[in-house]
């Protein structure tokens, strides 16, 4: 049989299979693994093991592995440990655990009773906590490779899966796992699915995504909350210091005033320019949709560039003084705030929270001291464009969706990217299928039939088109 009367026969057998390939996605929805809730450990435990007995059925050697948090769940299609073979050797990666469902109330149905329903614009969707982040997305790899194994026997490929339970967390426990287990996860390239598509016609292939600095900043004053009869207008009010520091963080333009922030920022190529700009993404078709209407980025600059491949900083949250019912004259003691910096190739994370650092206790009143708390740092990645499993998916998508891919930047961050390069050497392949209205992280999170269907027809494509990729 011709390799490509083969493909044809595994997509064949995704198309037969589909109702049991979302039977075994809606079990997996079902399980409530929120990694964030201590009360919810058991739950985690229970989708790793879930993911490993369903995977080891494709006969890879799977296991759940321990960390200092939530396991892990380790695949091998028989390989070498050291991953050196003829065939190329793709690690897999994915995330079995989801955000809290709060607020409940807005939800339309139960968040862990997945069903098939009707969007208003006619789309059938997936409705439920995790079905795109990232429980729909790691499945649609998971059906792939099972149509392969049902249909000829083997994967195209070789490959190794990992899927971690703590990924919505920060993975802070999962870079000591890859450190202790790198000798085992040796592969020549990473697979990610775990980003989205241009539009729900049109694939696309994440070739960066923007790195990260969180920071939570508290501003003290007096011993204790004051009467603001007694004691306003002498008494420094820490939300109105540190309203006003945050508030100078951005000029007129809206660029970043913190010295040194753009140090390493570059421009995007001319041609890469060009071809975001052929996209043509306004602000009536992005903002539009979320009731508004002016970008709030640097001026001069393209929208898609203010939110995929320049810096940012925002304001997450304010916690200050009396903020219950009714009212209750006080000046707060202190004052706090979360920042986010989303970062560029170039910037270097540690960099810019000593800058922010240095930027907010320059500002302080005499009275006045703050406290640091980092919660979260990764650097951006920049993928090779030319790497050349990048330029077999780009041809199995195009066959696929009937239009080249989209090469795009992603303004969110996904620190495991970095930590597989500085862990492990490996780059990564970035392919997903959410759409910008899944509501991730939100009540009524959702899916496209579409996407998941098509997804895991598009895996299929992109192993067959892998198997025939020389190694780099």
């Amino acid at each position: 049989m011709s390799d490509a009367a083969q493909l044809q026969k595994v997509l064949e057998r995704i198309d037969a299979d589909f109702d049991n390939s979302l039977e075994r996605l809606f079990a997996l929805l079902r399980i409530k693994s929120i990694s964030a809730d201590p009360a919810f450990a058991a739950e985690c435990k229970t989708a790793a093991d879930h993911l490993a007995k369903d995977i080891a059925t494709l006969g890879l050697t799977s296991e759940v592995r321990p960390t200092a948090g939530h396991p892990a769940v380790v695949a091998k299609s028989g390989v070498k440990s050291n991953g050196k073979g003829a065939r190329p050797h793709a690690l897999f990666y994915g995330h079995y655990d989801v955000q809290p469902v709060d607020p409940l109330s807005l939800w339309h149905r139960p968040p862990f009773e997945p069903a098939i329903t009707d969007h208003a614009d006619g789309r059938k969707i997936i409705v439920g906590r995790g079905a795109e982040d990232d429980k729909g997305q790691l499945m649609t790899f998971v059906e792939a490779c099972r149509a392969w194994k049902t249909v000829t026997g083997s994967l195209p490929i070789d490959l190794t899966i990992v899927i971690e339970g703590e990924e919505e967390v920060g993975s802070k426990n999962f870079v000591p796992f890859l450190e202790k287990n790198k000798g085992d996860l040796t592969a020549d390239f990473a697979l990610v699915c775990d980003t989205g598509m241009w539009d729900p016609n049109t694939p696309a292939i994440t070739t960066s995504l923007r790195g990260l600095v969180y920071e939570e900043v508290k501003i003290k004053a007096a011993n204790r909350d004051l009467h603001s009869g007694i004691f306003g207008g002498g008494a420094q009010n820490p939300i109105r210091v540190l309203t006003r520091i945050l508030g100078s963080i951005f000029d007129d333009d809206g660029r970043i005033t913190i010295p040194g922030f753009y140090d390493g920022v570059k421009d995007l190529p001319p041609d890469v320019l060009e071809q975001w700009r052929k996209l043509d993404l306004t602000p009536e078709k992005f903002l539009k949709p979320i009731g508004l209407s002016i970008p709030a980025g640097e001026k001069g600059r393209l929208l898609i560039e203010q939110v995929s491949s320049r810096p940012t900083c925002d304001v997450n949250g304010i916690v200050g003084g009396y903020i219950g019912e009714g009212s209750k004259t006080v000046i707060p003691a202190e004052a706090s705030a979360k920042i986010s910096f989303r970062l560029v190739e170039g910037q270097n994370p540690e960099r810019i929270r000593n800058a922010f650092r240095d930027y907010v206790t320059s500002r302080l009143p005499k009275d006045c001291r703050a406290e640091f708390t980092d919660h979260s740092n990764a650097p951006a990645v920049a993928l090779d464009w030319n790497m050349k499993p990048l330029a077999a998916a780009r041809r199995a998508l195009a066959e696929e969706w009937g239009k080249d891919a989209v090469l795009m930047g992603s303004g969110a961050s996904i620190p495991i990217v970095a930590d597989f390069k500085r862990t492990l050497g490996l780059d990564s392949l970035l392919v997903g299928f959410a759409l910008d209205d899944d509501n991730i992280h939100s009540p009524n999170e959702k899916y496209d039939l579409r996407s998941f269907h098509k997804g895991i027809r598009s895996w299929a494509r992109i192993l067959a088109a892998l198997a025939e990729t020389p190694k780099q």
